[in-house]
């Protein structure tokens, strides 16, 4: 991201993002491969983590509402992410406390990116955040 130009304080939230969603990556899946992936478009570095387990994943708090972009009319799916998101958390009445320690990385990754979300397939699982 320095090579790209990125501020500092970008690349210091970029790298508290993938720790969080690589660490979940590890803990919550039975496979062993993991990518991560950065993208950068024109005001935007997109980070992408894939798995390719399929272990049962615990509840966690979903994705705010993808802004600026929009929702579709049942608000779950981001028309220009990579697929369909969930929409919860801290608005909706969720409190910390609610949530068990393995759901506090999402909270952090819900305050610090613009959006993200999640797609799951056959083959594993997504998991993206916009900075």
């Amino acid at each position: 991201m320095r090579g790209w130009g990125e501020p500092d304080e970008r690349i210091e939230t970029a790298a508290l993002v993938v720790t969080e969603l690589v660490t979940n990556a590890v803990e919550h899946t039975a496979g062993r491969r993991i990518r991560c992936r950065l993208l950068r478009t024109p005001g935007r570095v997109r980070i992408c983590v894939w798995n390719r387990g399929r272990r049962h994943i615990p509840a966690l708090p979903g994705p705010r509402s993808p802004e600026p972009y929009g929702a579709s009319a049942d608000g779950r799916h981001d028309t220009e992410g990579p697929g369909p998101v969930a929409v919860g958390g801290p608005g909706d009445g969720f409190s910390l406390a609610s949530v068990a320690e393995d759901g506090r990385g999402l909270m952090l990754v819900d305050v610090l990116a613009t959006r993200w979300g999640t797609r799951t397939s056959v083959s594993g699982r997504l998991v993206w955040a916009d900075l």
